[in-house]
């Protein structure tokens, strides 16, 4: 039986590679329609780690036979690059080719014959995967183990407060948009000349607004309001010259100036209550917030929710899996991980042991 990897991105495939090099049998599916699906979604932007830190060593190994090298190890590639410079040429490696299986949904991992209440006998029987192909058709797999690389992408946390969507906030769907639109290429229409409303405090945010603030130099009447719950913005500005990864810092450091010179207009405090479409000219939405001196209004063309992401759990509902409450993490790593505790800059090193 083999291994079942979910999910051909970075993670997925570079668990393909090292159960090659184990010579173990093993078996990839990606719910996309190439590997590296999700990383192309955001292919416009350019990653503040070097390909030094974005390629696995047993990856590199399986790849250098094929005459594939390394670009410039200090260079940052966009998420477009790193799928095809790496991530598509590592799927079509001898070892990996004809085990990766694009366009296949996972929808279940359960064991075989029981049920998540069953526990007699339940450590012998192997794990069954159901997967549906692309013409639709399911597949139960059984599996001796199953590694859940299938990432968050895709599963947005909502606008709304408490973890729940702002009432509204479904029948706005139409103008608000996920993280990381490509506000300077694919998506510039929708944002040129219009008034754009960002929520979130992540660097799917600052990447947004920094875009925005570029697309308003040439594009007339556009403007940009930034909308966080919290009462300071320093961590997502960050350590600037100080932080391990220099882009990153850079990032901060280029979002804060935008913010200090008026490019965008930073509204701290603010916890969305409500959202309302309007048929009015003004403004296609309007944003029902409580601030920490009462009720405020924000009025926008269009709002990008960059608020987060959370996992897919349904999937595994019929395995016991160990899960920290809080991040949804494994629990020996969830500590180490916390974002009530940690930045980018202070999570320790960690592994597949944790």
């Amino acid at each position: 039986m083999p291994v079942v990897v979910i999910g051909a991105g970075p993670v997925g495939l570079a668990a393909a590679a090292h159960l090659a090099e184990r010579d173990q049998e093993f078996l990839v599916l990606e719910a996309g329609g190439e590997v590296g699906a999700a990383v192309s979604e955001w292919g416009h932007v350019r990653l503040f780690s070097p390909w030094r830190y974005d390629t696995d060593a047993a990856a590199r190994r399986l790849l250098e036979p094929t005459g594939w090298r390394l670009p410039d190890p200090e260079a940052l590639p966009t998420g477009a690059e790193l799928v095809r410079d790496y991530l598509a040429p590592l799927a079509q490696v001898p070892a990996l080719a004809g085990r990766v299986r694009t366009g296949t949904r996972v929808v279940a991992v359960t064991r075989q014959g029981v049920d998540v209440t069953r526990t007699v006998g339940r450590a012998e029987r192997p794990l069954l995967v159901r997967a549906v192909g692309p013409d639709g058709a399911v597949d139960d797999i059984a599996a001796r183990a199953v590694i859940d690389a299938s990432g968050t992408w895709g599963r947005s946390n909502p606008l709304g407060h408490s973890g729940l969507p702002a009432p509204g906030e479904e029948q706005a769907a139409a103008r608000i948009t996920g993280p990381l639109p490509d506000v300077l290429g694919r998506d510039r229409s929708r944002f040129a000349g219009r008034r754009t409303l960002v929520v979130g405090m992540g660097h799917s945010a600052a990447n947004t607004l920094l875009a925005l603030a570029e697309l308003a130099k040439n594009e007339p009447g556009t403007r940009i309001t930034w909308a966080v719950r919290g009462a300071s913005v320093a961590r997502l500005y960050g350590g600037g010259d100080a932080d391990g990864l220099p882009a990153r810092g850079a990032l901060g450091t280029r979002l804060k100036a935008a913010v200090d010179n008026g490019e965008i207009d930073l509204v701290r405090g603010f916890t969305i209550t409500g959202v309302a479409t309007l048929n009015d000219e003004a403004a296609a939405v309007q944003v029902n917030g409580e601030t920490p001196d009462g009720p405020r209004v924000l009025e926008a063309d269009i709002v990008v929710a960059a608020t987060g992401f959370r996992p897919d759990l349904d999937m595994l509902r019929e395995v016991r899996v160990e899960l920290d409450p809080a991040t949804e993490a494994p629990v020996r790593l969830a500590p180490l991980i916390d974002p009530n505790f940690h930045s980018c800059g202070t999570v320790p090193p960690h592994g597949e042991r944790d």
